[in-house]
This record gives structure tokens, C-alpha cells and sequence, in this order.
């Protein structure tokens, strides 16, 4: 019996301690975690090797400061690492920052003039609003960057540089056009 206990006292004191060192090790992870997150904030780049273990969050963060940084790419493989980790709101919130990626790839090829390939961009950036949608249907900012996002693609449609911009001669298709509203009544 005297033997018994004996053992369980030493099994209860390693499990206590392997537990601490547990503890001590998530602590640990926890304040580098934050030491990046404050240093993305700051405008300072992490690199990628450091963030091999680091929590699906700050690679998001990692994500954005990318996007900040105009570095598409990167951000975009970032994002593709964990746009399936993770519970609804990181989920969500990784397929917003990807949309917001597309969004503004999409805005920049406009600008350049270059209306053929801001057009796949713009639907890849509406699959990715409606994706966060349909994981948060009360995510404000995914609403408000897909409502943008489709009213830039049906005026990107109708731009076409053979045809002369004669907008006087076409009638008005305002009901038509603008996404979201019935076309007809039942």
C-alpha cells in the first residue's frame, strides 16, 4: 500500500510538472506571437520561416501588412495557408483580406487601362466577399466590398475600347444594372 502511494505521489509530481513546462511553453508563444504583431503594426516584415508555427492570426496580420506594402503575391500564398484554419470569424475574416487583396489588384488594372484583366480579379474578389459572407452574414465591411465590387464589374462590362462611348443614343438601363434589386415584378 505505502508503495502505492508512493508511485502515485511521483506520477502526480511529474504530471504537475510537465503541465508547467507546458504552460511556460504557451506563454512563451503567446508573448512572441504578440512581439510580431506589434512589430507588423509598426511596419516592420516578419519573415516567413518565423511564422511556420505561428497561430492562423498573425499570419493575417502578416497578410495585411503585405497588402499595405503592395506585395500581392505574398500576401495572396499567406493568405492561401490559412483561409480553411481556424474557427467562422478567422475564416471570414481571411477571405475578406483576400477579396480586399483581389479588390485592389482589380482597382489598379483600371487604372492602368487594362480593363480585361481587372475583370477575373473582380469576380475572384466578389467569390471571396461571398465566401466571408456566408461564414458572418452580419460582417459590415464584406457587405460594403461586395456591394462595390459588383457595381465596378457590370460598368467595367460595358466599357470596351472598339465601341465609341455614345451614351446619348443608348437608352438608360438603371434598374437593370445595379445588382441586388428584382427585375420584375412576380
Amino acid at each position: 500500500m505505502r508503495a502505492l502511494k508512493h508511485r502515485m505521489i511521483w506520477l502526480l509530481l511529474l504530471a504537475s510538472m510537465s503541465l508547467g513546462v507546458f504552460q511556460c511553453w504557451s506563454l512563451y508563444r503567446v508573448h512572441r506571437e504578440n512581439q510580431w504583431m506589434a512589430e507588423l503594426s509598426a511596419g516592420h516584415d516578419i519573415a516567413i520561416d518565423k511564422l511556420v508555427t505561428a497561430a492562423p492570426e498573425v499570419r493575417l496580420a502578416r497578410a495585411a501588412y503585405l497588402r499595405q506594402k503592395q506585395r500581392y503575391n505574398e500576401a495572396l500564398d499567406t493568405l492561401s495557408l490559412i483561409v480553411g484554419r481556424g474557427g467562422n470569424r478567422l475564416q471570414s475574416q481571411s477571405r475578406y483580406n483576400l477579396g480586399n487583396v483581389y479588390l485592389t489588384q482589380a482597382m489598379a488594372e483600371v487604372e492602368a487601362g487594362r480593363i480585361n484583366q481587372a475583370m477575373p480579379l473582380l469576380t475572384l474578389a466578389k467569390q471571396a466577399y461571398q465566401q466571408a459572407l456566408a461564414l458572418d452574414s452580419g460582417f459590415w465591411d464584406a457587405k460594403y466590398n461586395l456591394e462595390l465590387a459588383m457595381r465596378l464589374l457590370p460598368g467595367l462590362d460595358r466599357i470596351s475600347p472598339a465601341e465609341p462611348d455614345d451614351d446619348a443614343s443608348k437608352p438608360s438601363q438603371l434598374w437593370t444594372t445595379v445588382p441586388g434589386f428584382p427585375r420584375g415584378l412576380p
